[in-house]
């Protein structure tokens, strides 16, 4: 059976019908949603991460936090920007989250979407070398988070120290972690690359290439190409693939107040400019619980992909989230196909 898997920007921002004014609310009621998506039988907790703007920006102390709450729930994120991160300080982080979730962690990393800020990760203090574009960045300290995580040697030890000069592995480690790792790939040609370098696939509801297909075929297209270059590499386990799906079951009278108009205008995908190109943003599934389940059954990306994030309205609050992820995991899930390969 399929994966769902709640996935929460974080927005915050005081206003009119905002239950979430300030970050604190922010991350606690993101805490508390992963809670009462444990509650409801959901089977993860994920989280975007941004920069310079007023959503959830360091994952690994909520995601730590969530691990303690919650005892079966994967948790996870949606993705980190590799741009801005210390892949050594960034391997501590989430092994120390992995161990105290007892292995649940399922991180997903990438180059990123546009930020806010212009060259947001120099201000952080990471610079592209010469010659090296912002993706470039992104995988080379992917590389290195990689392999720390891996317990490859990344600092000489002090002989004066220790009496032997001999390369030291970061602590702590979690065993298994690197099999939990996920790129979040845009394109089709970055969903090959995801799969020789040997992670899990990650594609969200928009794809940063237009071709005419809808998204969900084209989505289809990017796993399966994924799922040759997999086989093609030789690995020697079974891969994950997600997506990413606004859903919106009309259940009551606030859920219909709130979304029941947008079920037409958000019934298709729509096209535009993203990051000096094309991009194809996917639709909504909005509607009874029935009508959703049979409109998602037919999506071959749906029945391509092992997990379903579903992309949460976060400042609605957590008991309005709570009830629209318990309908779609009572209502939507089981009526959802198998994984098609």
């Amino acid at each position: 059976m399929k994966r769902i898997g709640s996935l929460s920007f974080g927005h915050w921002a005081p206003g009119r019908g905002s239950l979430v004014a300030t970050a604190a609310d922010a991350l606690q009621q993101t805490l508390e949603l992963a809670v009462a998506a444990e509650e409801v039988g959901a089977d993860g907790a994920f989280v975007r991460v941004h920069h310079f703007a007023r959503q959830l920006a360091s994952p690994f102390p909520l995601l730590a936090a969530i691990g303690a709450r919650t005892s079966r729930i994967e948790i996870g994120t949606a993705v980190i920007d590799m741009r801005y991160e210390n892949p050594l300080y960034m391997a501590e982080d989430a092994a120390a989250a992995d161990l105290l979730s007892g292995g649940r962690l399922q991180l997903g990393i990438s180059r990123g979407s546009p930020e806010t800020a212009l060259r947001g990760s120099e201000s952080f203090g990471y610079v592209p070398d010469e010659g090296e574009t912002d993706a470039d960045l992104a995988r080379r300290h992917t590389e290195h988070f990689r392999a720390a995580i891996a317990g490859a040697g990344v600092a000489m030890s002090n002989p004066q120290m220790t009496g032997v000069s001999q390369p030291l592995a970061i602590e702590p480690r979690s065993p298994g972690l690197s099999d939990r790792i996920w790129w979040g790939a845009g394109t089709r040609a970055t969903a090959v690359w995801t799969a020789e370098q040997g992670m899990n696939l990650m594609s969200s509801t928009l794809l940063t290439e237009e071709t005419g297909a809808s998204l969900a075929d084209l989505q289809a297209e990017q796993i399966q190409m994924y799922r040759d270059a997999w086989a093609a590499a030789g690995h020697d386990r079974e891969p994950r693939v997600s997506i990413s799906r606004s859903i919106l079951p009309i259940i009551d009278d606030e859920t219909r107040h709130y979304f029941g108009l947008r079920a037409q205008a958000d019934a298709q995908d729509q096209v535009g400019h993203l990051d000096g190109g094309l991009a194809r943003f996917g639709r909504s599934y909005i509607g009874e619980p029935d009508r959703i389940a049979e409109e998602l059954a037919a999506d071959a990306a749906v029945q391509a992909a092992d997990t379903i994030l579903v992309t949460v309205p976060n400042q609605l609050g957590v008991d309005f989230n709570a009830r629209i992820l318990e309908s779609i995991v009572r209502d939507i899930k089981p009526h959802l196909p198998s994984v098609v390969e």
